[in-house]
């Protein structure tokens, strides 16, 4: 099987319980929740998504040939030294193409695999870190995990249904509206949610306030 990423790189995990961890980046192509077009976006069921995952053609992007070229192309960007390999497999939605293949192929690379993932998909068993991000109006299959990131607002969502789901850490992330106005907003909201609810924790996305990607 190949395997169409649209890029790949080296950087600081920026949200998350694993936030601060050096990690390689493998963004696949493609969504089941809205097509990347913005003429699709109104009517996609996730309508707030601020990633390109059109096509192969960023930065490390490619059509893999197999899961050990996709594998030693991770490796590459790591650079020197198996210790503490750690990688994210996201999106779009990465569970379209992330296969045995794969995940036998990074491991054996001595990657410690991440997925940050929209659940509408069983997530591989053999995947060392779970992140489920519920998109309201979609039917979530993985209700289980390491973390439960809920961007938010998100009218719609059933937040007393996500506590009764099988997650270790139950994390809310404030709505990137794209406005300066419109993101004080959202952080005020996730907030108040954290404040309500004591089981949940806030997570920001320092790798945009650094400048990171």
């Amino acid at each position: 099987m190949s395997y169409a990423v649209k890029e790949m790189f080296l950087t600081l995990q920026g949200e998350g319980v694993n936030a601060g961890r050096r990690a390689v980046f493998v963004r696949f192509a493609g969504c089941n929740l809205w097509s990347g077009r913005e003429q699709d976006r109104a009517t996609a069921i996730c309508r707030f998504c601020d990633t390109d995952f059109v096509g192969t053609g960023g930065e490390g992007g490619a059509r893999f040939a197999d899961a050990a070229a996709l594998a030693e192309a991770a490796a590459g960007f790591w650079g020197e030294g198996r210790a503490e390999r750690f990688c994210v497999l996201t999106g779009g939605e990465p569970m379209l193409q992330v296969d045995d293949a794969l995940v036998d192929a990074l491991h054996a690379a001595g990657f410690t695999i991440a997925i940050e993932s929209n659940g509408t998909l069983a997530v591989h068993p053999g995947i060392d870190w779970v992140c489920i991000s519920p998109k309201a109006g979609s039917e979530v299959a993985q209700r289980s995990g390491d973390e439960l990131k809920l961007v938010w607002p998100q009218p719609g969502t059933d937040v007393d249904a996500l506590e009764s789901w099988d997650f270790a850490h139950l994390l809310a992330q404030p709505l990137d509206t794209g406005s300066v106005e419109g993101n004080a907003a959202s952080e005020a909201e996730a907030i108040a949610l954290v404040m309500a609810r004591p089981r949940w924790r806030l997570t920001l996305q320092a790798h945009k306030r650094l400048g990171l990607r």
